[in-house]
């Protein structure tokens, strides 16, 4: 198996001509298209006509309880300009997303030949109104202006190769890609429209994007801050696979509510940089790592790491410190649907000044809740069902509920096999009023393998990116939305059949047009309402 895995990913990399003859440049290339390509649809496995392409029937709207998240003054508009959709990584939005009726599946391939192209994250620009997405073609990593009726790529923009691929060529284990966060997919918009995004070769770059004096939309490099003096840059390359020193990319990048640019590393780094100054400051988490984003909000910046979960804030120098620190399960090991052993989710902020996430206890894995101002526990509730529960994917959270799916058995597309999928089952748990405990309100069958699902607060739908297990073989894929007031599925709609349509843990973007978004192996899939 080592030997087939190495071989699949020698291929790709070979077949993409991306086998350089030095190290990896600190710089990438902006190229342009000055109108778009013809439609390039995703290639379609087997069985799609023994499938169901709808199941259900139209949703009625009815709006999720809650103050709306509140607008973080350096990120742009809240559901549209990061993975989370807002500061808060509430994972909700505040505008409609399709209700089923009679819906329409659009796709598009961004990969080359035979390689894939999934696109990671979806964000939108408010003054072009274009889509700005961060995706892979083959082993690269790749900016893309988007047309969101079209998914026309408008303009794209080449990112540094990880040294994962490198990794994972020479020992032949693709699992080394698949756990690596790392190379811009935690990216955001900032209020001016820029993105910014911290790639591979450890710069934290901020692009503007717009039309050229030759009609061409393109992508500019406006700022540019090198931290590989900050943070150890000893990283495997084409002509030095095995290096001796340490690399810690950076994995993501967001802005707290004073302007400061915070980012994290995999191995326990993270810090401030400047945008006004360029200054950067930084500390350690020791012996610890960090593969998740993380969130902030009014007073403070929340991140978890394997061990535990934290909540800080920047001295005056920018210096991250501490504010309080709690430990939490991790397990004894890695469970199959997560890429580490700790917590898979991104702290969410919500409710009345509540912080969550999930542990990685071996039996039963648990949502923990917590006040943010002091770290005290508001309640630890088992979720699913003994032996088999994990999530590798953010909790949404709105009003005093928070949503959460089981990814247990799914640990990449490459691995899944025919027909296969998660145990599956998605919860929702509310607080009760006052922060006196939790309890869970309902659980729904669904199996979402890997999704980052999202809710719309005002249609009242959880959309869920769906998988039956199925003897025949056949790989069906559904964007599904589901009640959030009753668990009820509402409708399914077919987006593809095949390994070309798994999301391999992509989330689910709704545009605010209220457009479904789902990244997949083969590129980008829409569904929207044509009725």
């Amino acid at each position: 198996m080592r030997r087939s895995l190495a071989a699949l990913a020698s291929a790709a990399v070979l077949a993409a001509g991306a086998v350089p003859a030095a190290t990896a440049s600190t710089t990438a290339t902006a190229t342009t298209a000055t109108s778009p390509a013809a439609a390039s649809p995703i290639p379609e496995g087997p069985g799609r006509g023994w499938v169901p392409a709808y199941v259900g029937g139209p949703a009625t709207p009815r709006a999720l309880a809650g103050r709306p998240v509140p607008a973080n003054p350096y990120l742009g508009p809240v559901g549209t300009s990061s993975m989370h959709a807002d500061s808060y990584a509430s994972d909700t939005y505040p505008f409609g997303g399709p209700l089923g009726r009679n819906p329409r599946v659009q796709n598009e391939a961004k990969g080359g030949g035979l390689l894939p192209g999934l696109c990671s994250t979806e964000t939108f620009a408010r003054k072009s109104g274009l889509m700005v997405a961060q995706c892979t073609r083959g082993q690269d990593f790749m900016l893309r202006l988007i047309d969101p009726k079209t998914l026309k790529d408008l303009a794209t923009y080449e990112l540094p190769p990880r040294p994962s691929t490198v990794q994972a060529v020479f020992s032949g284990s693709l699992d080394k890609v698949f756990t690596d966060t790392s190379g811009g997919a935690y990216l955001y918009l900032d209020p001016q429209d820029r993105v910014v995004l911290a790639d591979s070769a450890f710069h934290v770059r901020r692009f503007s994007h717009g039309k050229g004096a030759d009609g061409a939309w393109r992508f500019t490099v406006t700022d540019d801050w090198d931290l590989s003096g900050t943070l150890p840059h000893d990283c495997a390359t084409w002509t030095n696979p095995w290096p001796k020193g340490e690399c810690d990319p950076i994995t993501a990048v967001g802005p707290d509510w004073g302007g400061l640019i915070w980012w994290v590393t995999r191995n326990g780094r993270l810090g401030t940089l400047d945008p006004e100054t360029g200054t950067v400051r930084s500390t350690r988490l020791p012996n610890e790592a960090i593969q998740n984003s993380f969130a902030a909000a009014e007073n403070g910046v929340s991140i978890v790491s394997d061990h535990a979960l934290y909540q800080m804030r920047a001295r005056t120098d920018g210096t991250p410190e501490v504010v309080w620190r709690q430990p939490y399960d991790r397990g004894s090991g890695r469970k199959p649907g997560q890429i580490d052993q700790g917590s898979g989710t991104t702290p969410t902020f919500f409710g009345d000044g509540y912080v969550a996430i999930t542990d990685n206890a071996d039996d039963r894995m648990n949502v923990i809740v917590r006040r943010r101002a002091d770290g005290s526990l508001v309640c630890r509730i088992p979720v699913f069902g003994s032996g088999a529960s994990a999530t590798d994917n953010s909790l949404i959270g709105y009003g005093r509920s928070l949503f959460v799916e089981n990814n247990y058995g799914y640990r990449n597309f490459f691995e899944l096999p025919p027909g296969g999928s998660s145990v599956g089952g998605v919860s929702r748990i509310d607080v009760e009023p006052g922060g006196k405990g939790c309890r869970t309100v309902w659980t729904s069958p669904e199996r979402s393998p890997s999704t980052v699902a999202k809710v719309s607060v005002a249609s009242g739908l959880l959309y869920l990116y769906t998988k039956e297990p199925r003897k025949d073989l056949i790989d069906a894929w559904y964007l599904t939305a589901v009640d959030v007031h009753t668990g009820r599925t509402a409708y399914k709609v077919l987006t593809g059949t095949g390994k070309w349509f798994d999301n391999n843990w992509a989330p689910i973007t709704l545009g605010p047009d209220g457009t479904a978004y789902v990244g997949v192996i083969g590129g980008l899939v829409a569904v929207r309402d044509r009725g």
